[in-house]
């Protein structure tokens, strides 16, 4: 099974998404979506893909995503996906693509359901155990 994760490696969530892929046996696609970012065809197509709307993909902490003023109803999909690619940061994440859908996995542990293989009992960055049997 092909796996592809959105990465932030700075993300506690998105590092707990990543080994628990791992510790199912897969080796995914590691994509460093704010070194490489998606265009925007393609974040449209995820955003499709995961049935949310636009807004739902916006991350608010850590961005700019108040001194833009985001949290006002006036922009537009098209217009909040331009400052997604203005502004990677912006991006949730990690988004999980597999055969099996689509996902933005916050919490980590809705990787469960896109993975073949177990993932069996897990422990996260803050010690909350995961038992995903």
């Amino acid at each position: 099974m092909t796996v592809t994760i959105y990465h932030n490696p700075n993300c506690g969530t998105s590092r707990n998404t990543l080994a628990m892929i791992r510790q199912s046996g897969a080796e995914p696609v590691v994509i460093e979506y704010l070194k490489t970012p998606p265009s925007s065809e393609r974040l449209r197509e995820l955003i499709t893909a995961m049935g949310i709307p636009v807004r739902a993909l916006l991350r608010e902490k850590g961005t700019p995503f108040k001194e833009l003023g985001l949290d006002d109803p006036k922009w537009t999909d098209d217009e909040l996906i331009a400052f997604m690619m203005q502004h990677p940061i912006l991006i949730n994440r990690p988004i999980v693509v597999t055969p099996k859908g689509v996902r933005l996995c916050r919490p980590s542990e809705l990787v469960v359901d896109l993975l073949d293989g177990p993932v069996g009992r897990f422990v996260k960055e803050d010690g909350e155990v995961v038992d995903a049997r």
